[in-house]
């Protein structure tokens, strides 16, 4: 995830500043306070904990809907209560959902996702076995985002958010010293727009935010140079990249993504 343990509205876990070029941030919680102080998770049983596919369903589902109960869960995701309430557990022993006190009928427990601004170890400082957990929940994210962002395009054809898919493709050229400003301050843009409940339009609705970058392959011997054909020419001239706005923007121009 840009993973959102309990962040994507609703939620998402001293501090060594994370390297940017990794995905693995998370940001959440409308309730959360507007510059929540970054925490790195590298517990691998927490990670571990995350990376499972069907909690990381159940996040999305507290984050973008909001507290719900086990069985509320199973129905919406197709599981059985038992499978829910395990997964719960499990998430809450880490800390990423929690209880939230309000009463139900009976027995009934509500839960939530947790906010908070939860970052993971650069690769640098990841393990071999880590490496291999966070390889795992970056592929179950990335696909399940992408298949959200298809799935959402489809529905909302004709409806009145059908524009609200901003887009952008592009690239510049920094040091990484500078992409971690470049992060920082992508971080500091989301939490100008986190607002609270009682602060928000009636009309707006949550929107999920995914930020990813990532240097481009090194050229080699043999190897496309970005700007070229792959079936270019052996010694054709590449194209001459800089740091001009050479974006490739869809949706009238708008980059900006909001949750």
């Amino acid at each position: 995830m840009a993973q959102e343990p309990g962040a994507t509205d609703p939620a998402e876990p001293g501090h060594t500043r994370p390297d940017p070029t990794t995905p693995e941030h998370t940001v959440s919680g409308p309730d959360s306070d507007p510059r929540p102080a970054p925490v790195e998770l590298s517990d691998l049983a927490a990670l571990k904990a995350l990376a499972q596919p069907r909690r990381q369903w159940m996040l999305q589902h507290l984050t973008v809907h909001g507290p719900a109960t086990s069985a509320t869960l199973a129905r919406a995701l197709g599981l059985n209560t038992g499978a829910t309430s395990y997964h719960l557990r499990e998430l809450a022993r880490y800390g990423f959902v929690e209880e939230t006190g309000a009463a139900g009928h009976g027995r009934e427990r509500w839960w939530r996702a947790v906010p908070g601004d939860r970052r993971f170890p650069p690769r640098s400082r990841q393990s071999p076995e880590m490496r291999i957990v966070m390889d795992e929940l970056n592929h179950h994210a990335y696909a399940a985002d992408l298949e959200l962002f298809e799935q959402l395009q489809r529905d909302a054809a004709d409806e009145p958010w059908a524009d609200a898919f901003p887009y952008s493709r592009g690239t510049i050229r920094l040091t990484l010293p500078e992409l971690r400003e470049f992060f920082e301050e992508y971080i500091a843009l989301l939490n100008r727009y986190k607002r609270p409940e009682a602060d928000t339009p009636a009309d707006a609705r949550t929107v999920l935010t995914r930020f990813l970058a990532f240097p481009a392959q090194a050229a080699s011997a043999g190897a496309p140079t970005p700007g070229t054909s792959p079936d270019s020419a052996p010694g054709s001239a590449p194209d001459t990249a800089d740091n001009s706005d050479d974006s490739d923007d869809l949706d009238d121009g708008r980059e900006t993504e909001t949750p």
